[in-house]
C-alpha cells in the first residue's frame, strides 16, 4: 500500500494543475520511452538527466502539435483578423513547466515521472532559459503572447532567433562578468524550423527613379529562415505561433562577385550575413546607433511584412495561389503592434511594398499603412530614444531614407497648414532632427505612422501627451491613450507558487486563472483565521525553499524569520539601487552604533544585469557586494542583518525569488519608470510594496489603497519643482548626519579598503550630477522603511495587508491589458471558444 500522503502532496491532487488520469499516466510513461528510444536513441544505462529532460519535453510536445495544427486550420477557416506583435525582444524563459500547466498535463506528468523515479522539478532545472529579452519589455511581450492565445486571439509573435541571448552573469570579485549565453547548444525541443517560408531580406543598394516606377537595385541579399514556436492558451485548445527570424547567406553569397578568386574566403564570408541573429543587444533604456542593431531592425520587419501579406494573399481553399488581389481590407484583416521603436521600419517597409511593388498611389497607401500600425511607447527617457543618423540610412537603406523624407515633407505640410509661420513648431516636430549628424527620430515616425499610440501605465501615458509627444497630442488627441501592462497568472502565479493558487482556489474557486478580477473575493477572508494562516504558512514555505537554494550557492546562513527585502531588475541609475544600498549601510551602522538595540531582522536581496559598457552601472554592483562583504562577516551584526546579491537574474530565478519575497523594492524617481511590471508579480505573490508613486505602483495603490503600501518621496509634480530650483545634494548631505556618515564611508574607502578611490565616481555622481535626485527620498525612505519594520513585527496585521493586495491585483493580468489592446486598438473581439481537442471532430462550419 502507498504511504499516507502529506499535506503538500495532497494539495497537488487539487486541480488547478489538472487531473491525472490512469490511462494517461500509462500512455505518458510509453511516450517517454518511446522519445527516449527513438528519438534521442539512448538507453537507460547511458542516459542522463538532460536526455530524460528532453525525452520529457518531446513528451509534452507531442500532446502541442495536434492542437497548433488544428489552431491554425481554424483560423485559416475563419479568417479572423490577425494580430502581429513584432518585438526586438521575447523575453520567454523556460517553456515545459508553462505548457504542461496551459494543457491540464502537469498532474499527469509529475505522476509519470515519479513512477519512472525521475525528479520532475531536476528535469525541469536542466532547461535553458530562452533570454531573447533585456528585461521588462522583452518579458511584456511574452506575457502578451501568454494572454493572446489564452484569449483566442489569432495572433503571432514576430522577432529574431538570437543565437545569443542576454548574457550570463558571473560575480567575479564582487563585479559584474559577463559570459555568452550558448542557449541553443543541446538544441531547442520547443522550436520548429520552416525553411520552406525561407524569404529574401535586401541591404544596401541604389535607387533608380523609371517610368515604370522606383526600383531598388544592386543590393545585397540575405535569407530569412523562420523558426516557429507554439504558444499554448489556458486550456481552451489554441495554439499561437510565435515566429523567429534567423539569417542564412543564400548559396551565392560573394561568389557572385566574379573578382573574388577565393572560393574559401568567400564561404568564410557568409558568417557577415549570417552574424544579423547572433547575438541580442544588451542594452535595456539605452539606444546605441551601430550599424548591426539597424541591420536586426530592418530584418525582422522585412520578413514579417513579406509573411504578413503572403498570409493576406492566399485564399481560402486550401490553395496557396493569391486570391486577394485587393489591399482595400488590409487594415481590417491585419493589426501591427509595434514594441517600442525597434520595429518602427514596418511604416516606411510597409509603405515601400504598396507604393513601388503593388503600385499603389501614395495617399491609399498611406492610408493602410497608418490603420494598420499602432505604436507603443516603453519610455521617457531621453537616452533610450532611436535616433538614427541619416548617413546610416543613406548606405543601407537608400529607398526607406526617400520614403522616411516623403513622410515627412507631407506631415510638416499639413502642420504649416494649421499652425502657420510657427517654424519652432515645425523643427520640434520634424521626423528629421537637424545637427551633425541629421538624425531621424524614430519615434516620431511611429506617431506619424500610426492609427494609436500608448503608454503601458497611466501616469507614463500622461506624460507622453503631456510631454514628450505634447506637439502630436495638440494636433491629434484621439489617437493617444493608455493601456496599463500586466503579467500573466498562469507564469507569474500557478507555475512559480503552486502553494498559494491552491488556497485561493480552495475558497473561490479556480476560474480566476482566466478573470484575475475574482480575488476581489479574497477580501471576504481577510479576517478569516485559517486563511490567514495558510496565506503566512504558504510564504514560509517558500522562504525556507529559497533560503536552502541561496545558502547552498551563496554559503551564507540565512534567517528565515527576517525580512526577505527583495530588488530585482535590471541596474541602472533611475531605478536607484543606490537608494537602496544607502539604506542597507543605514542600518548596519544603526546596528554597530546600538548593537543591544531590539532590531528587526532583514536579509537584503538585489539582483539584475548590468548593460556591458554601463560603467556606473557596474560600479553600482561593486558597492552592493562590497558592503555585503563588509555586513555578512561582521560578528557583531549576526543574523540581524545579511546583503545577497542574486547572480545571474533571469525568468527563471524571478520565478523562484518573487514568491519568497516580503517587501518589494520599486524605488525609481517619480516619472522615470514607465510602468514596470516586476511589481505586479510580487503584488500577485503576497509581497508588500515600498515605493515611488511612479509608473503602475500608482495604480497598484488606487487599486488596494495607498495605506496598504508603503508609499514615499516626491511625486512628479515634485520632482517638477525641483527640476525647476535646481537639486543641490549638499545641503541633504550637510543636513542628515546618517547620509553624511554613509556618504563618507563610501568616500573613504570604508568597503573598500584596499582600494579606498574605488567609489569615487559614484560619490561624485551623488554630490554633483545626480539626474535621479537619490539624496531628495532618503529621508522619506528611511521613515517608510520604519513603518515596514513595525507592521513585521505584527505578524497578522502583516499578512491581512497581503492578502488586501493580491485582492487588489486582478486588474494587473495581461488578460485585461490585451483584451483592451483587442477592444481599442485592434478592432477584434477576445473570444472564449474552445477549439475541439485533436481527438475530436472539428467545428462544423457554421455552428
Amino acid at each position: 500500500m502507498s504511504t499516507p500522503l502529506s499535506d503538500q502532496d495532497r494539495r497537488k491532487q487539487i486541480s488547478v494543475r489538472g487531473i491525472a488520469g490512469l490511462g494517461d499516466v500509462a500512455e505518458t510513461k510509453r511516450n517517454f520511452n518511446r522519445h527516449l528510444h527513438f528519438t534521442l536513441v539512448k538507453d537507460r544505462n547511458v542516459a542522463t538527466p538532460r536526455d530524460y529532460y528532453f525525452a520529457l519535453a518531446h513528451t509534452v510536445r507531442d500532446h502541442l502539435v495536434g492542437r497548433w495544427i488544428r489552431t491554425q486550420q481554424y483560423y485559416y477557416e475563419k479568417d479572423p483578423k490577425r494580430i502581429h506583435y513584432l518585438s526586438l525582444e521575447f523575453y520567454m524563459g523556460r517553456t515545459l513547466q508553462n505548457t504542461m500547466i496551459n494543457l491540464g498535463l502537469q498532474n499527469t506528468c509529475d505522476e509519470a515521472i515519479y513512477q519512472l523515479g525521475l525528479d520532475m522539478e531536476e528535469l525541469e532545472e536542466i532547461e535553458e532559459d530562452a533570454g531573447l529579452g533585456n528585461g521588462g519589455l522583452g518579458r511584456l511581450a511574452a506575457c502578451f503572447l501568454d494572454s493572446m492565445a489564452t484569449l483566442g486571439l489569432a495572433a503571432y509573435g514576430y522577432g529574431i532567433r538570437y543565437e545569443f541571448g542576454i548574457f550570463n552573469q558571473k560575480i567575479s570579485n564582487g563585479w559584474q562578468v559577463e559570459e555568452a549565453d550558448d542557449w541553443l547548444r543541446y538544441g531547442n525541443p520547443w522550436e520548429k524550423a520552416r525553411p520552406e517560408y525561407m524569404l529574401p531580406v535586401h541591404f544596401y543598394g541604389r535607387v533608380k527613379h523609371t517610368d515604370d516606377g522606383v526600383k531598388w537595385l544592386d543590393t545585397q541579399v540575405v535569407l530569412a529562415m523562420p523558426y516557429d514556436t507554439p504558444v499554448p492558451g489556458y486550456k481552451n485548445n489554441t495554439v499561437n505561433t510565435m515566429r523567429l527570424w534567423s539569417a542564412k547567406a543564400p548559396n551565392d553569397f560573394n561568389l557572385q562577385d566574379f573578382n573574388v578568386g577565393d572560393y574559401i574566403e568567400a564561404v568564410l564570408d557568409r558568417n557577415l550575413a549570417e552574424n544579423i541573429s547572433r547575438v541580442l543587444y544588451p542594452n535595456d533604456n539605452f539606444f546605441e546607433g551601430k550599424e548591426l542593431r539597424l541591420k536586426q531592425e530592418y530584418f525582422v520587419v522585412a520578413a514579417t511584412l513579406q509573411d504578413i501579406i503572403r498570409r493576406f494573399k492566399s485564399s481560402n481553399f486550401g490553395c496557396r495561389d493569391p486570391i486577394r488581389k485587393s489591399f482595400d481590407t488590409f487594415p481590417d484583416k491585419v493589426a501591427i503592434q509595434l514594441n517600442d521603436t525597434h520595429p518602427a521600419l514596418a511604416i516606411p517597409e510597409l509603405m515601400r511594398i504598396m507604393v513601388d511593388v503593388e503600385k499603389m498611389d501614395w495617399d491609399k497607401a498611406w492610408d493602410i499603412t497608418r490603420g494598420t500600425c499602432a505604436y507603443t511607447n516603453h519610455t521617457v527617457l531621453p537616452e533610450a530614444l532611436e535616433r538614427w543618423p541619416v548617413y546610416m540610412f543613406e548606405k543601407l537603406l537608400p529607398r526607406h531614407l526617400e520614403i522616411i523624407y516623403e513622410i515627412n515633407r507631407r506631415h510638416l505640410d499639413r502642420i504649416a497648414a494649421s499652425f502657420p509661420g510657427d517654424t519652432d513648431r515645425l523643427r520640434r516636430m520634424s521626423l528629421i532632427e537637424e545637427g551633425e549628424p541629421k538624425r531621424i527620430n524614430m519615434a516620431h515616425l511611429c506617431v506619424v505612422g500610426s492609427h494609436a499610440v500608448n503608454g503601458v501605465a497611466q501616469i507614463h501615458s500622461d506624460i507622453v501627451k503631456n510631454t514628450v509627444f505634447k506637439d502630436f497630442y495638440d494636433v491629434e488627441p484621439e489617437k493617444f491613450q493608455n493601456k496599463t501592462n500586466g503579467i500573466t497568472p498562469r507564469r507569474w502565479l500557478v507555475l512559480c507558487n503552486p502553494g498559494l493558487a491552491d488556497i485561493i482556489a480552495e475558497k473561490i474557486g479556480e476560474d480566476f486563472l482566466t478573470d484575475l478580477d475574482q480575488l476581489k473575493k479574497l477580501l471576504d477572508f481577510v479576517d478569516d483565521d485559517t486563511f490567514i494562516r495558510d496565506v503566512a504558512t504558504v510564504k514560509q514555505e517558500n522562504k525556507q525553499k529559497f533560503a536552502a537554494l541561496l545558502e547552498k550557492q551563496y554559503k551564507v546562513k540565512i534567517n528565515v524569520e527576517s525580512i526577505f527585502d527583495v530588488q530585482v531588475k535590471r541596474i541602472h541609475e533611475y531605478k536607484r539601487q543606490i537608494l537602496n544600498c544607502l539604506h542597507i549601510i543605514t542600518m548596519y551602522n544603526r546596528i554597530k552604533k546600538n548593537p543591544s538595540q531590539s532590531f528587526v531582522p532583514r536579509t537584503v536581496m538585489i539582483g539584475g544585469k548590468a548593460a556591458p559598457g554601463y560603467h556606473m552601472a557596474k560600479l553600482i554592483i561593486k558597492l552592493i557586494t562590497s558592503v555585503g562583504q563588509v555586513i555578512n562577516n561582521d560578528p557583531a551584526v549576526g543574523d540581524k542583518l545579511k546583503v545577497i546579491y542574486l547572480e545571474n537574474y533571469r525568468v527563471s530565478l524571478a520565478e523562484k525569488v518573487i514568491p519568497a519575497a516580503d517587501l518589494s523594492e520599486q524605488i525609481s524617481t517619480a516619472g522615470t519608470e514607465a510602468s514596470g511590471t516586476g511589481n505586479m508579480k510580487f503584488m500577485l505573490n503576497g509581497a508588500l510594496t515600498i515605493g515611488t508613486m511612479d509608473g503602475a505602483t500608482v495604480e497598484m495603490a488606487e487599486e488596494a489603497g495607498e495605506e496598504n503600501l508603503f508609499i514615499f518621496g516626491m511625486r512628479v509634480e515634485d520632482v517638477e519643482e525641483m527640476d525647476r530650483k535646481g537639486y543641490v545634494a549638499k545641503e541633504y548631505y550637510d543636513r542628515l548626519p546618517e547620509l553624511k556618515l554613509v556618504i563618507d564611508q563610501i568616500q573613504s574607502g570604508f568597503f573598500s579598503p584596499t582600494q579606498p578611490d574605488l567609489f569615487k565616481d559614484l560619490v561624485n555622481m551623488l554630490m554633483n550630477h545626480d539626474r535621479f535626485k537619490v539624496f531628495a527620498d532618503y529621508e522619506a525612505y528611511l521613515s517608510s522603511q520604519e513603518q515596514v519594520n513595525q507592521l513585521y513585527k505584527n505578524p497578522v496585521e502583516w499578512t491581512k495587508t497581503v492578502i488586501r493586495n493580491i485582492a487588489a491585483s486582478g486588474k494587473f493580468s495581461s488578460d485585461r491589458t490585451i483584451s483592451q489592446y483587442a477592444r481599442e486598438i485592434w478592432g477584434v473581439e477576445p473570444s472564449d471558444v474552445k477549439i475541439p481537442p485533436p481527438n475530436e471532430p472539428p467545428i462544423e462550419a457554421g455552428n
